[in-house]
């Protein structure tokens, strides 16, 4: 399947799927890198994997949709990959690419949608917070949930410290959720995402956990 990655900043999910197209069997390649910012540190991630990469520096946000979505087509793009697109999407090319778009957004959606996630499952008090990988609808942060990542939140955590594990995250959740897609193991029903041999954990974690463990897991059953 062929990508195009959509960024405006410096692009570390942008490498995540570089490097994941890369090794042998992932069933994807990047075709096409967007920017919406004709500074944005990705394009350097692009440039040295040998991607071709185009700056759309247009704020009127029809024409950039227009622009995107010829480029997109011409370079037979299957598959389009929002990776940290700080920018609103026209609805034309969302309806134009639906179930052909996926974001990954830094919470466990739907509860912290738009800017400054982290700080919100902070600010409310959350003991788990994460990501999430969805099909991109025109509401914001909208649409069915693909995949999923968990990450606890420690007493001592920051907005910092909160973000940089959830990133790390990110970068295992988003290429795992695009080669499912690149298989064909996905269907849309409705608003939830059907996913072929689909396995889920069998362990619950509690937060906080236990004085006298690192974590107590209880095993379903």
């Amino acid at each position: 399947m062929r990508l195009g990655v959509m960024i405006s900043g410096r692009g570390s999910n942008l490498q995540a799927l570089i490097e994941a197209c890369a090794s042998p069997g992932y069933p994807a390649e990047i075709a096409l890198v967007i920017s919406n910012r004709g500074d944005a540190a990705g394009l350097a991630r692009a440039a040295v994997a040998g991607i071709p990469a185009t700056v759309i520096d247009e704020r009127d946000r029809a024409r950039f949709a227009e622009a995107a979505d010829r480029l997109l087509r011409r370079h037979a793009v299957g598959l389009v990959c929002l990776a940290g697109f700080m920018r609103l999407l026209d609805h034309g090319l969302v309806a134009a690419w639906r179930d052909h778009m996926v974001n990954i957004h830094p919470s466990l959606l739907p509860a912290f949608p738009g800017l400054h996630a982290q700080r919100q499952a902070l600010a409310a008090g959350v003991r788990f917070a994460g990501c999430t990988v969805h099909f991109v609808r025109a509401e914001t942060d909208r649409g069915p949930i693909l995949a999923q990542a968990v990450v606890a939140v420690h007493p001592d955590d920051d907005e910092e410290s909160l973000s940089a594990r959830i990133l790390a995250a990110e970068h295992r959740l988003y290429p795992s959720a695009v080669r499912l897609i690149a298989e064909g193991r996905t269907r849309i029903v409705g608003d939830r995402v059907e996913v072929e041999g689909w396995r889920a954990p069998e362990a619950t974690v509690l937060n906080p956990c236990p004085a006298s463990a690192d974590a107590l897991v209880s095993k379903r059953g």
